[in-house]
């Protein structure tokens, strides 16, 4: 099955092969039952890298990298469950609204009902059984809860027109819990999400000006409004935001969703983090009502054969033109390591690693480079990532809810200074590194004495060495370090031969040289020992006792 590009197409009927689903013209408009591998790739995507975007300019490649972020998706073992969950519930719940039964339009008149009465057991005729069921979802933030559900509900048109009986079905409907936590919001924000599927301004504008209405009333009004439209599945996202202060506590939250469920017959999909289990674990009643079909837990992703192939399939996404085309062990194991298989988090480390190898020149991913990344760009998620480190569930739960809003509005910034760097001379690249305005006032002072690309790393290396030190207090510093011969040479002392001179610059680049480069195998060291140790890694020594172990 292809993704389906127009969210609304005119109804064409396909026979159902099951008896139960034989015969109803909201189960056979929909797509055919397709098995998770039928379905799985049409769910990659189309992102590419091809040569040529590789040597493209950096603003360009910038913004090819920056989409990662919200085309790439590869399919996971716990993608199937949910893919099964969500087809079942959508044909389940049509089961007990078939038009050609007379159970459709039962629906819609006891709906008509309970809207007049206000009360929410009224019903007109003998009430239908609910063939709809609930089901609950949650994992940390950050997991992919969100992404997957939205790439699996692309597999269906949100809306189908049936011409014969004037009918617009929605197949699904996705809103958000609103950060206010109430459940009155929570009515609101599905008839705006509503409005968006039939490209209308009525049901929001109708139920939105009305006078205080009563969270009976709004629900009354939101049944009959999805029997109207026979709404497959309605997805529920970010239910932990919802406040039992202020929707009147757990019980009355547990008896609008089983209200939603069994009598109106729309089947419900709780999305969440662990906070959320608060609402539905007060009792074992509750946790029963609450997940018809069960809750799917989703954690972190482990460091086996799926990470391997996730990041494998990644590492292909890289717009960088001294990249190395295979991922190394110790890259990968890093690369888990500081993301705990955290999703959002290993996919957005990703795309900041490629961003800041193009503003420094470097043009390649390292170990090195990946490690500083993860210091400077991701300090709001430390805090959640150390606790998923620690094993402990306690602390990890502390931390289940935090958001990457710090990292998006980084990617941003660096994506604008790759575009700035592009046009940048040589000192204007060198300011653009320093990080704070105490280390600008100390480059501002020294810049027409010492060399740019010399005088701005110094700076930084003093800066983290010094950290309570100001930059008045450090200018004697950098000056002292940057005219000592034994360290650097300056500008203005009697000049070197010009080779010792050029090889002394070159020095502070080796970083952006070739990988096979012994000077770019030192660069990335921190001591003799670990440049003897990368450069055993890379083959570049020869291992004497094995060849003698191989004689014998």
């Amino acid at each position: 099955m292809k993704k389906n590009q127009d969210h609304r197409v005119v109804a064409v009927y396909q026979g159902a092969t099951l008896s139960a689903y034989r015969g109803n013209p909201l189960i056979e408009a929909l797509p055919p039952i397709n098995s998770f591998l039928d379905d799985s790739s049409a769910l990659k995507g189309s992102l590419r890298c091809t040569a040529e975007d590789i040597h493209r300019n950096g603003i360009e490649r910038a913004h090819s990298i920056c989409r990662v972020i919200d085309d790439f998706f590869q399919p996971l073992s716990q993608h199937i469950q949910l893919h099964e969950r969500l087809s079942l519930m959508i044909r389940r719940g049509y089961v007990g609204r078939n038009p050609e039964t007379g159970d459709w339009a039962r629906h819609i008149q006891n709906g008509y009902e309970r809207v007049l009465t206000g009360d929410l057991k009224a019903i007109k005729f003998t009430e239908v059984s609910s063939t709809a069921q609930s089901m609950t979802l949650i994992g940390c933030s950050g997991n992919g809860k969100t992404t997957a559900i939205k790439q699996l509900l692309s597999l269906y048109p949100q809306v189908i027109y049936h011409p014969d009986r004037n009918l617009e079905q929605v197949v699904y409907l996705k809103i958000d819990c609103s950060h206010d936590g109430s459940l009155k919001e929570l009515c609101l924000n599905f008839f705006r999400a509503m409005d968006r599927a039939l490209g209308t301004s009525n049901y929001e504008r109708q139920y939105s000006m009305s006078k205080r209405p009563s969270i009976e009333t709004l629900l009354a009004a939101m049944a009959q409004v999805a029997n109207a439209h026979a709404v497959g599945v309605l997805i529920i996202d970010e239910i932990q935001h919802l406040s039992r202060s202020r929707s009147g506590g757990s019980e009355k939250m547990l008896n609008f969703f089983v209200t939603l469920v069994n009598t109106i017959g729309l089947p419900v999909i709780l999305v969440g983090t662990p906070r959320a289990r608060e609402i539905f674990e007060a009792d074992m009643r509750s946790a029963r009502r609450g997940s018809g079909l069960g809750a799917i837990f989703w954690d972190p992703m482990e460091e086996g054969r799926e990470w391997k192939a996730l990041t494998d399939k990644l590492w292909t996404l890289q717009w960088l033109q001294k990249r190395d085309e295979v991922l190394s062990d110790d890259i990968r194991s890093l690369w888990y390591d500081l993301s705990q298989g955290v999703l959002d988090i290993v996919v957005k480390l990703y795309v900041l690693c490629q961003l800041r190898a193009i503003a420094t020149k470097v043009e390649r991913i390292t170990p090195k480079l990946m490690q500083q990344v993860y210091e400077d760009e991701l300090k709001p998620v430390h805090p959640m990532l150390a606790a998923l480190r620690s094993g402990d569930v306690e602390e990890m739960i502390k931390f289940s809810d935090l958001k990457l809003s710090n990292t998006d509005k980084r990617l941003l910034e660096l994506q604008k200074q790759v575009a700035t760097t592009v046009k940048q001379t040589p000192e204007e690249f060198a300011y653009q590194q320093l990080r704070t305005d105490e280390e600008r006032r100390v480059y501002m002072a020294l810049k027409d004495e010492f060399d740019s690309t010399l005088l701005a790393p110094v700076i930084r290396q003093l800066f983290d060495l010094n950290p309570d030190l100001t930059w008045v207090s450090l200018l004697p510093l950098v000056h002292e370090q940057l005219t000592n011969p034994e360290q650097l040479l300056s500008k203005k002392e009697p000049k070197p031969s010009k080779g010792k001179r050029a090889s002394s610059i070159k020095q502070a680049q080796w970083h952006t040289l070739d990988s096979e480069d012994l000077r770019f195998v030192h660069s990335q060291s921190d001591s003799d020992s670990e440049v003897y140790t990368a450069m055993s890694n890379s083959g570049l020594i020869l291992d004497i006792q094995s060849l003698l172990e191989k004689a014998v």
